[in-house]
């Protein structure tokens, strides 16, 4: 039996593996365009910390409204995360990430129109109700395609769209700047609108290159769609037999609370960190924010693109993410309390390691949720920790002004962000040591696959789900 069994299920009794071909086509036909799409949205989101010192001087805009204006993105953004991320989970990510895109882009663009701090204000708001849904969106849409042995090496490669939003937008934007009284417009207005459009375009593009789900696609066979859909529907039965499955359930999950809390410390450190880098740059070196200031102020992106790249996916081969992601907590409170009080070159240098540590350490964060819930509990817990962390970006600016204000000094703000990031490793201990494995058909034993070739009867449900054909299950 055992050896019909290790026929009929791809990659049991060979030395060919489709379910590592899957993994590997999906990897290269997906996460390019993923992290372009995460590019331009954060591109989008935080272009506004390189325009600070051109609104304040053409339109007077105060550094409390700035502050206002770069935080409140984060509550149109939290009130519609959960909705969203349902209405994704039940129309499929390729029509819906394309409406994100199209719209926020639109929107960000209308920027270039601000008259003053409350269109400023305003604008902001209607940006982040637009944009909410992307960020929770993907993580979801990698649930439908990568087993969690995986999951981690692939969210950090998504993450290299965060960073290299950050090491080619901020020159970028620092061009666009230097674009000033081109045509007619400031070079602020020409970076919101070609920043905005571009997003726009890409999100027509959706439309055609973003699949829902691996039974939607040609470039995989039907030998490789089943064996990526056994593994993922063995995921699956795990979660609902833990009970993890259910949204209503999942609210009331304490490990949900402890993932919110976690993260909107991080986003605290993260966007505290992110709208004030090219500010900070610039006070180091004792020049105005251009394209000097912002080519070094790519720098720890640049730093942390390299990072991503290495840290999560060791974390994910050694299986020890809790260990690994400590250090890169201890890696953002260090590197910001050090550069409140370092000199130009080692305040960059620790601008360097924080914002390593702020990628890798969100890479390994989503490796912890995901393992943890599915079905519609992971489309909606997905979206309250995001939309409840996220709310850390509105915190964040206004926490540093105010701490500045109060203690009459530029560095009481940086002293925050570290504080923000020990609470984190602090909450972190209380996170798994271990993520979970969900054996991959190669690696099953006879008797294994015995077993579970008599339970595969109950699983067609969970197959049809993930979207395998009905021939596929037969």
């Amino acid at each position: 039996m055992s050896t019909t069994f290790s026929k009929s299920v791809p990659g049991v009794g060979s030395t060919a593996s489709p379910l590592q071909d899957a993994i590997r086509k999906a990897r290269i036909r997906l996460v390019p365009f993923l992290i372009l799409m995460y590019m331009l949205a954060f591109l989008d989101r935080t272009n506004v910390g390189m325009a600070k010192q051109a609104l304040a001087d053409t339109l007077g805009l105060s550094p409390v409204s700035f502050a206002l204006g770069a935080g409140i993105f984060f509550v149109g953004y939290a009130l519609c995360e959960v909705p969203s991320n349902l209405i994704l989970h039940r129309v499929g990510a390729r029509r819906w990430m394309a409406r994100i895109m199209i719209s926020w882009g639109l929107i960000a663009a209308c920027t270039m129109f601000v008259k003053g701090g409350m269109s400023f204000v305003a604008l902001r708001f209607v940006l982040g109700v637009a944009e909410a849904g992307f960020f929770p969106g993907v993580i979801l849409y990698l649930t439908y395609w990568f087993p969690p042995e995986e999951r981690a090496r692939v969210i950090g490669h998504f993450y290299v769209g965060y960073a290299l939003a950050l090491v080619l937008g901020t020159p970028l934007s620092g061009l666009l700047l230097a674009m000033d009284r081109i045509g007619g417009l400031a070079g602020w207005q020409w970076m919101f609108m070609i920043d905005g459009l571009l997003a726009s375009a890409v999100g027509i593009v959706a439309l055609f290159a973003l699949p829902d789900r691996p039974a939607d696609v040609s470039w995989l066979n039907d030998t490789e769609k089943q064996a990526l859909a056994m593994v993922l529907a063995r995921e699956s039965r795990r979660k609902e037999a833990e009970g993890t499955s259910s949204f209503l359930r999942a609210l009331r999950d304490p490990w949900l609370l402890l993932f919110v809390a976690i993260y909107f410390l991080i986003q605290i450190s993260n966007y505290g960190v992110t709208f004030f880098l090219p500010d900070q740059v610039s006070q180091l070196l004792g020049v105005g924010i251009g394209l000097k200031v912002s080519l070094i102020a790519a720098l720890p992106w640049l730093c942390a693109v390299f990072g991503v790249f290495f840290w999560p996916p060791l974390a994910a081969r050694i299986n020890r993410p809790r260990t690994f992601f400590l250090v890169a907590l201890l890696c953002i409170a260090g590197g910001t309390l050090i550069s409140a009080h370092a000199t130009p070159q080692v305040g960059i240098a620790m601008l360097c390691i924080a914002a390593a540590g702020i990628i890798s350490a969100q890479a390994i964060f989503w490796t912890f949720p995901t393992d943890r819930f599915g079905g519609t509990a992971a489309a909606g817990a997905i979206a309250v920790i995001n939309a409840l962390g996220n709310l850390g970006g509105f915190a964040a600016p206004n926490l540093r002004a105010a701490a500045d204000h109060l203690f009459q000094t530029r560095t009481a703000g940086l002293h925050v962000l570290g504080i923000a990031a020990l609470l984190g490793v602090a909450l972190a201990t209380l996170l798994p040591a271990r993520g979970r494995r969900v054996i991959a058909p190669t690696d099953l034993a006879s008797d294994d696959a015995v077993h579970l070739s008599a339970h595969l009867s109950k699983d067609l449900r969970l197959l049809n789900r993930i979207g395998v054909p009905r021939s596929l299950n037969s």
